[in-house]
């Protein structure tokens, strides 16, 4: 069953209507579920009786937010739910919402941070923003992050789509096999590629220690669009080894705030 019970616990929003607030509660459940779902199953995911499910589900259905199957009698998100996503979808700007973001989480965290997207030259710093006491660095913005021996690259290579970071990838490992030093803690290979891509999957979140950078550590999240697929990353840079280790504080709000900005979680 769809845990709604912080819904309606909570109390309405000042000035809203107590109605509309029922009715968008029951559309939510809906689309917290993964298929259709029958009229006493969606009344009992929001505590409402059947017969006032019932009247909230006839409006939609008439709206063309709703549509109901045949024989089953279930009840499923509609068109006009899907073209609202759509618009919603196409109106989501990623990196600014984040970039507006970023000063309050480096304020909190005291780290030096940076925001980057995939551009034609690789991983590509967009958004740069400095603490009082900032990182001893020459990274700006318009710098490009390797993607093998940068948290930035590796968190593009773990959650961005892998076609346009083929070429970037391939010089890489080519650089790594004849240097093996440039990437000490993963063996330069498609599948030590893999290998590292699916650690980082499964704690949420990329860094590097000083054997990179020397005196300095990173560590990077991405900003997921609907299909789980990384449009912006996020970094912080810092000094203290401690604060990129799973369960520290940093680690700890950092992956926060790209559950906040993602369309989907990162783990």
């Amino acid at each position: 069953m769809v845990q709604t019970g912080s819904n309606r616990s909570s109390a309405e929003a000042p000035g809203g209507i107590q109605s509309l607030d029922a009715a968008l509660r029951l559309l939510r459940a809906m689309s917290e579920r993964s298929g259709p779902v029958s009229l006493s199953e969606i009344a009992g995911d929001c505590g409402m009786p059947l017969s006032k499910a019932h009247r909230y589900l006839a409006s939609f259905l008439h709206a063309g937010l709703v549509e109901q199957a045949g024989k089953s009698g279930k009840y499923d998100l509609g068109r006009g739910a899907l073209l609202l996503g759509l618009a919603a979808l196409g109106r989501h700007d990623f990196v600014n919402r984040a970039a507006e973001a970023l000063p309050d989480l480096c304020e909190v965290t005291g780290l030096t941070g940076l925001l980057a997207v995939w551009g034609s030259a690789g991983a590509t710093v967009v958004r740069w923003e400095r603490t009082a006491s900032p990182a001893v660095t020459s990274m700006g913005l318009g710098t490009t992050l390797p993607l093998l021996n940068s948290a930035t690259g590796r968190a593009f290579l773990a959650w961005a789509p892998h076609g346009p970071l083929e070429q970037s990838l391939e010089r890489e490992l080519r650089r790594a096999k004849k240097n093996p030093t440039l990437v000490p803690d993963l063996r330069p290979t498609r599948s030590g590629v893999q290998e590292l891509n699916e650690s980082i999957r499964h704690k949420g979140y990329a860094s590097v220690d000083g054997q990179f950078i020397p005196g300095l550590v990173a560590v990077s999240v991405p900003i997921l669009d609907w299909q789980r697929e990384a449009q912006v990353v996020v970094t912080l840079v810092g000094t203290d080894p401690m604060s990129i280790e799973p369960g520290s504080d940093i680690v700890h709000r950092l992956k926060a705030f790209s559950a906040e900005q993602s369309l989907t979680p990162a783990s």
